[in-house]
């Protein structure tokens, strides 16, 4: 994917907000995992309507601390329920996703939440098409564990240099092993649990993804230690990432302020 530049700034904002346009879907070339997704986009819709996912958007909206003047990305948007979240609450938002589908059914949404502030562009997490430090703050909902630890570090390389000095990063993710550690352990058991109860049905889709593991074709979380490792090494302050109930964490992170400069005495 090529890299295209688009800035925001205090004068388009304004232009958008008042005149409060339809949300375009500004389109890039869709990769093969775009097009992977922009076939799920019914079904992530109702994953995304459960009580879980929305107590944990909710969860990040506390955790991120939106302002009004906030400029807002999130990464991997899909249907937008974080864009629709935070969207009321600040600047604007620039909701990021791989697959056009998904962010075309955000668009809808937008415009029927009368949202004129949330512009949505296709583009792969790895190469934002946004200017330096032109982001205040940086969300993200279940969408990592889709790159390998290479590509989650590459990423996170962009973050931070689309986040502005004293941006914010809040991201929520899963975060487990597959290893023999207590935690990882129980939810890999009580996953497979969950599958062998729905019978024939279960046991299949239990072997469809022993064989994505062995292609390397399955979700690819990252431990806790991993998250706090990959945001140190990029200069990250602030690094706090917690644990919650089930398989996911949240990591949070700011981009250090710059120095104040001392006149020479």
């Amino acid at each position: 994917m090529h890299n295209e530049q688009t800035a925001i700034t205090p004068n388009q904002t304004a232009a958008v907000s008042d005149s409060r346009p339809r949300p375009r879907c500004r389109r890039r070339p869709s990769s093969q995992s775009g097009q992977h997704w922009d076939r799920r986009v019914a079904n992530w819709d109702t994953i995304a309507a459960s009580p879980a996912f929305h107590r944990l958007a909710q969860e990040i909206v506390v955790l991120a601390r939106p302002q009004a003047d906030d400029r807002v990305v999130d990464l991997g948007a899909g249907t937008g329920l974080l864009s629709l979240a935070f969207a009321p609450q600040v600047r604007d938002v620039v909701a990021i996703d791989a697959s056009p589908m998904m962010l075309e059914r955000l668009a809808i949404k937008a415009d029927a939440a009368g949202l004129g502030n949330v512009r949505p562009i296709v583009a792969d997490l790895r190469a934002l098409p946004l200017p330096d430090e032109s982001v205040t703050l940086a969300v993200s909902n279940y969408a990592f564990h889709h790159l390998d630890d290479a590509g989650k570090e590459v990423a996170l390389s962009e973050v931070r240099r689309v986040l502005a000095p004293g941006g914010r990063l809040v991201v929520c993710d899963m975060m487990f092993g597959l290893s023999l550690h207590r935690r990882d352990r129980q939810l890999i058991a009580h996953k497979l649990w969950l599958l062998a109860r729905k019978g024939p049905a279960g046991w299949l889709r239990i072997v469809r993804n022993l064989c994505r593991l062995a292609l390397r074709r399955w979700e690819q979380p990252a431990t806790l230690e991993v998250w706090q490792r990959m945001l140190l090494e990029r200069q990250f302050a602030g690094v706090s990432v917690q644990l919650l109930q089930h398989e996911g964490g949240i990591a949070i992170a700011t981009r250090p302020e710059r120095p104040a400069h001392t006149s020479p005495s």
